[in-house]
């Protein structure tokens, strides 16, 4: 009987391959810390296939709408605890964080 060309079991799935890595799915969402105001903020990029839900934006007013890339914000220093800053976060256009931050 002729040898069977297929690999098999833990040599296939080494010969398959990884997927190919999505760099700027991996670095949308890189937490940073910013001092604004005097006061420290976490600020968390959201990439446009992440942002699902509209919200209001406190720099403006307006709408950001799904799939909208934006901001989220949040006390890094806030006295009540992390968990309440976190609950208090708010997400924001870009440009209306980089021009009108707290």
């Amino acid at each position: 009987m002729a040898p069977s060309n297929r690999a098999r079991g833990r040599a296939a799935k080494a010969r398959a391959g990884h997927p190919e890595l999505d760099v700027e799915r991996l670095t949308a969402g890189w937490k940073r810390t910013e001092i604004r105001g005097g006061r420290e903020w976490y600020v968390q990029p959201i990439s446009e296939q992440q942002a699902s839900k509209p919200y209001t934006c406190p720099g403006c007013g307006q709408e950001v709408a799904p799939g909208t890339a934006h901001l989220v914000a949040w006390r890094a220093d806030g006295v009540l605890g992390d968990a309440a800053d976190l609950a208090a976060r708010r997400h924001w256009h870009t440009h209306c964080w980089r021009i009108g931050a707290p």
